[in-house]
């Protein structure tokens, strides 16, 4: 019935944590692991090279910047939901992986004086943000994959969606898959699996997603039995471009951009007086809300009312040496040269705070299974992300997953048994029952809807009365979901089965993420009340975990782990 390949090491996802996971495990072993990298896209598709900003970490401390500092901002920046022992280890991990890069060949964005350069970004105390232009996810994940190429045994798996994690007795055991070009199904077993799959933010219809970014990895753990944790904090990047929602790099702010309203006014100053523009994303998000809420905005489509980001004091020779890209893009996508005009912006999903919960070294509660990277929640980012620290984040815990699983792979012995059982009634599921649907609802008018939903009930703002009508249309959403129809029946390349599976992803993870949301009565980062305001440490100060059950998502919570700074207000 079905293909079973068998290694030692298995990486579900090929963007920055898995390529890095994949060098890491290698060199650990000295190239003696077999390692299966598997990506639903082409390789070096992944969204990773989306990523526009920079990379932050401390290269100076001789200039003013320090490790200390660079945690401080992070853990303030997080709303002191962060773990603090998390903090700690990444900003003393990061620098080494910045020097690794440039010793692979990253092209990084140079001062005169040849060094490394870096940029201010939002809530961060000093710039160290380092940069190779605006594509620095892109350069990043070239360098990645040059390099992940020159190890034998990485074997690439492109274009292969997974549908399930095989799990025995708490312990890995391997994944179904159905190869997308043939339409076979397949069984990928191994020893060890590192979830690196990315984030779920196109549950949002104005989001900076890639469009095949549907939360799997995430959403196949918790059905899987590991629970997800902090779902609720979904971040929104200050600017999205109106209306396709394209990221507009934090860099733009970081270079001198300002953010105006309609009246010509700068009007960060009254929202953080210290740090204007280059405030926390939260902060800026919710500030651009008020000014456009209060009629301050430009009037846009579809209801995408947004504020003006404008370069043009800049100059054309800075925009095109540090900002080429998008300067790139609001010329295709909007015909407007930012030389020239200000950019359309306004708030745009764009961050899972949120993942699978592992612990510092990036393992979850089953054996032989860890995340990394955007999929996971080692709690790094707390209730709100510093920019620049994402990218550093894959590459920190890229490492450390490649080094952890690496050793556990060297030490184990075989790959645990395939249990058929399990096989057979996920084949069952996809191919005798999804596929032969021919159901009245259409599943793109429920994505359609789903997304829609996701954006009026769980934005920049909520309330508890917005949430529970998000919750309950969310929830007759999955009842219509059972009835949908695939008509398409062929079997290569079945775009409409896959669509269809990752609805199913989606569909969970919005139920979590509302349900988390809904039941945590306070203000924290990125979860903005409007009927809770404050942020409440006595009651609130913890992690939200959420497992699967047949009745939707169980609640439980953890302590945040506080070994160095007390919560105080966040002021900036």
């Amino acid at each position: 019935m079905a293909d079973v390949q068998t290694h030692d090491l298995i990486i579900l996802g090929a963007g920055l944590a898995g390529l890095r996971a994949a060098i890491e495990a290698s060199r650990v072993t000295q190239g003696n692991l077999d390692i299966a990298l598997i990506s639903k896209n082409q390789l070096m598709r992944a969204h990773s090279v989306a990523a526009e900003g920079g990379t932050a970490a401390v290269l100076r401390p001789e200039d003013g910047d320090s490790l200390e500092l660079h945690a401080w901002d992070t853990v303030l920046g997080s709303d002191f939901l962060a773990d603090q022992d998390v903090v700690d280890l990444f900003v003393h991990s990061i620098p080494s992986e910045i020097l690794q890069l440039d010793h692979w060949g990253i092209p990084w964005t140079r001062r005169s004086d040849g060094r490394i350069a870096q940029r201010p970004f939002g809530g961060h105390s000093y710039p160290r943000a380092v940069l190779a232009q605006d594509k620095t996810g892109f350069f990043e994940m070239q360098t990645l994959y040059d390099t992940v190429n020159r190890f034998p045994r990485v074997q690439h798996y492109n274009e292969h969606f997974i549908t399930s994690i095989l799990i025995e007795n708490n312990t890995f055991c391997g994944l179904t898959a159905i190869d997308m070009t043939t339409g076979k199904f397949k069984v990928l077993r191994g020893k060890a699996l590192i979830i690196a799959s990315g984030g779920g933010g196109t549950l949002y219809g104005f989001t900076t997603y890639s469009q095949t970014v549907t939360g799997d990895g995430m959403a196949l753990a918790y059905r899987a039995g590991i629970p997800l944790e902090d779902m609720e904090f979904l971040q929104f990047h200050p600017t999205g471009l109106v209306p396709s929602g394209i990221l507009i790099t934090e860099a733009c702010r970081g270079e001198g951009g300002y953010l105006v309203n309609n009246k010509g006014e700068r009007f960060m100053h009254k929202y953080a007086p210290a740090k204007v523009e280059l405030g926390p994303r939260d902060l800026i998000s919710r500030s651009e809300m008020i000014e456009i809420e209060e009629g301050r905005g430009f009037e846009g489509p579809d209801g995408l009312d947004y504020i003006h980001l404008d370069l043009r004091h800049l100059g054309a020779k800075r925009i095109n040496e540090h900002l080429p890209l998008i300067r790139e893009i609001c010329i295709e996508f909007n015909d407007i040269d930012p030389i020239e005009e200000p950019i359309p912006c306004r708030p745009v999903a764009h961050y899972s705070m949120g993942g699978i919960e592992t612990d510092i070294k990036g393992a979850t509660r089953v054996k032989g299974i860890w995340a990394a990277g955007e999929a996971a929640c080692v709690s790094l980012h707390g209730a709100n992300r510093l920019g620049s620290n994402s990218t550093a984040e894959c590459l920190v815990w890229g490492k450390i997953t490649g080094e952890e699983t690496g050793r556990y792979c060297s030490e184990v012995g075989a790959a645990p048994p395939v249990p058929e059982a399990m096989v057979q009634a996920e084949y069952k599921r996809i191919y005798e029952e999804l596929l032969s649907q021919n159901g009245e609802e259409n599943l793109y008018q429920i994505r359609r809807e789903l997304r829609t939903c996701m954006d009026a009930h769980a934005g920049v703002f909520r309330t508890g009365d917005l949430m529970s009508k998000g919750l309950e249309k969310i929830r007759s959403l999955r009842t219509r979901y059972q009835n949908i129809s695939i008509q398409d029946k062929n079997s290569v390349y079945n775009t409409n089965l896959y669509h269809a599976l990752e609805l199913a992803n989606l569909l969970d993870l919005a139920e979590v993420t509302l349900l988390g949301a809904l039941t945590r009565t306070e203000s924290r980062g990125a979860h903005a009340r409007r009927d809770y305001p404050q942020r409440d440490d006595a009651n609130w100060l913890k992690h939200t975990l959420a497992f699967h059950t047949d009745q939707g998502p169980r609640l439980d919570y953890k302590p945040v782990t506080i070994n160095t700074w007390k919560p105080v207000e966040r002021k900036y």
